[in-house]
């Protein structure tokens, strides 16, 4: 199976996964018509693994893109491998299963390669909304509520629904009080990645544990909702660790923060809709690799700098959107 542009992995359970993928959210930036028309042309170009979610609101279109794709002959079906997750507003009991039923519709699929719980409680906000957005019944994460979900997951694995289970934006302290409770361990768990954050207490945890870290925002997200922005952020492509391997290989920027997640061990799931550049991310992951010293100067880039902080998911008389990570 594969399209033999990109690495692959295998998780624990046996399931092979590309080593890279293309994500589908628009960051609030672009139409679901153009998103399902960059998941077309990725597919041409070589492929394999997307990651998608209900909240994103472009399943039904992507879905046709799946489809068009099978039939047509350009990909088979056992070549592809497809994420999606359960937003927040359907961690009730019997929800889990009808959202991944809406999402299969949606998808023209029989089953996902990986359901992910999006958000580890059950806080709720329109997408987009603003970053002083607030929802008066958020919660703190509760070891048991979230146990509810996943417990809901697991019994997708055994319907055959969904080949692998995942969990997204966790911390090891949310893992440890959980992770012991589970029947079925999660496969992939989607972290925020990048050099300026690293998070190598999360990530070496998950390796530890047979967990493959899936890395979101491996550019560091230039085009993320300008809800998630603050005049703090660093520029990934712009630090000079980063500048400089990508003089040495006379690539850009974007392809050291790619292979460095790769030769790290993540799958990095980078978007775009220019062709141009969904097609430069995949080739990033063949080609010269960086150097161990290249790496390691890589590694002493990390600034802690978390782009995605949640803070529309705060609760009532929580502090900040640390309060969320817990200050991790």
């Amino acid at each position: 199976m594969g399209d033999g542009l990109s690495p692959r992995r295998v998780l624990y359970n046996g399931n092979e996964i590309p080593g890279i993928g293309m994500g589908t959210f628009g960051s609030d930036r672009y139409s679901p018509a153009e998103v399902a028309a960059a998941v077309a042309g990725a597919i041409r170009g070589g492929y394999r693994l997307f990651d998608c979610a209900a909240v994103y609101g472009n399943e039904d279109l992507i879905g046709a893109v799946f489809e068009e794709a099978i039939n047509s002959g350009v990909v088979k079906r056992e070549e592809l491998f497809i994420f999606s997750k359960v937003w927040n507003d359907r961690h009730g009991r019997g929800e889990v299963l009808l959202s991944l039923a809406k999402t299969l519709r949606d998808l023209r699929l029989d089953y996902v390669d990986a359901f992910f719980v999006h958000w580890p409680f059950p806080n709720y906000h329109e997408p987009g909304c603003d970053g002083d957005a607030r929802n008066p019944n958020s919660t703190p994460f509760s070891p048991d509520r979230f146990m509810a979900t996943w417990q809901q997951m697991e019994r997708l694995v055994d319907m055959g629904l969904a080949r692998s289970i995942g969990m997204s934006n966790m911390t090891v302290p949310k893992l440890e009080a959980v992770l012991k409770r589970c029947r079925i361990k999660p496969a992939v768990l989607e972290m925020e990645l990048h050099p300026c954050f690293q998070q190598p207490r999360l990530f070496d945890y998950c390796v530890a544990r047979g967990i493959q870290p899936i890395a979101y925002c491996p550019l560091g997200s230039p085009n993320r909702p300008e809800r998630d922005k603050t005049p703090e952020d660093l520029v990934d492509m712009e630090q000079p660790e980063v500048l400089a391997a990508a003089r040495a290989h006379g690539i850009h920027p974007s392809a050291v923060c790619l292979k460095w997640a790769i030769q790290r061990g993540a799958i990095p799931i980078p978007f775009s809709v220019h062709e141009k550049n969904y097609l430069a991310n995949l080739r990033a992951s063949q080609g010269e690799p960086l150097t161990g010293e290249e790496m390691a100067a890589l590694a002493k880039a990390d600034k802690n700098c978390r782009l995605i902080k949640g803070q529309v998911f705060l609760w009532p008389g929580a502090r900040s959107w640390e309060d969320l990570w817990e200050s991790e």
